[in-house]
């Protein structure tokens, strides 16, 4: 299946690992031209690296702090003078941060939202001047099922994930006749850096636990029996920005596998 994604320029955040990685690897196999931001360079351009080995496609890493104006001004400065046009935007950056209500500083929820909800809006008031230009484009915000069902210890990532999925609904109203369709994927248990750390932690009591076996007994609370994969979560992403999802906008799709208590 044609996707229609050849030559098209897409930014993913957050894209030096996991889902941002996956992403930006389905998107260069269908041929779109990928810019890839996080804050150190030096796993941005390693990450790149690999996503042209993988596909021989074209990926453009910036280093930038999403939650830093100026970062985002830089980003698209370099966007705008390299292509001159922006298709798809992908505001993944963020973080798993989680914890019970009391436990929660001032400090942490104000990071979190900066990160994860102001992050999206700045990048996205960047991107819809130049998609309206253009005749149009796609805005897919990552966020979690726990938006829609948060569960206990779950602030402030389970509030900043149901801003961005109401913010995602608001967005899709605003901009559709302008041919700019706004989806947000909720993101399950998937493959990415921050379990690895966590595994990483959890060696320092059992020094023999390896990955695979780490990833094994996540699995076993998802209903599929098994942790995705950051690639899964990445083909989804691409088919919602794709020709071939020209009719869908400000729909929140799961990819848990099954793990939701709501659709």
């Amino acid at each position: 299946m044609d996707m229609g994604l050849s030559g098209k320029v897409a930014l993913v955040t957050g894209g030096s690992d996991g889902i941002g990685k996956g992403t930006a690897t389905s998107l260069c196999a269908e041929g779109a031209k990928v810019v890839i931001c996080a804050r150190r360079i030096e796993v941005l351009e390693s990450a790149a690296e690999e996503i042209r080995a993988a596909t021989g496609g074209e990926v453009t890493p910036v280093s930038a702090d999403v939650t830093k104006q100026e970062d985002v001004d830089s980003l698209f400065d370099a966007i705008a003078e390299k292509y001159g046009r922006l298709d798809i935007l992908v505001n993944n950056a963020g973080t798993s941060a989680a914890g019970l209500f009391e436990s929660v500083s001032d400090d942490v929820w104000r990071y979190d939202l900066e990160l994860k909800l102001f992050g999206a809006i700045r990048c996205s008031n960047k991107a819809i001047p130049m998609m309206k230009a253009q005749g149009g484009g796609r805005i897919v915000n990552i966020t979690t099922p726990g938006g829609k069902a948060p569960t206990a210890g779950s602030v402030p990532t389970s509030v900043s994930r149901a801003a961005g999925i109401a913010l995602t609904k608001e967005m899709s109203k605003d901009y559709a006749a302008d041919n700019i369709l706004v989806n947000t994927v909720c993101i399950g248990l998937i493959k990415a850096g921050q379990h690895e750390r966590r595994w990483e932690t959890a060696r320092e009591h059992n020094p023999d636990l390896t990955l695979d076996a780490f990833y094994e007994d996540m699995g076993k609370r998802v209903p599929v029996g098994r942790v995705g994969e950051a690639r899964e979560a990445g083909d989804l992403v691409t088919f919602l920005v794709s020709e071939r999802a020209s009719y869908v906008t400000g729909v929140a799709v799961n990819i848990d596998g099954g793990t939701s208590p709501v659709v």
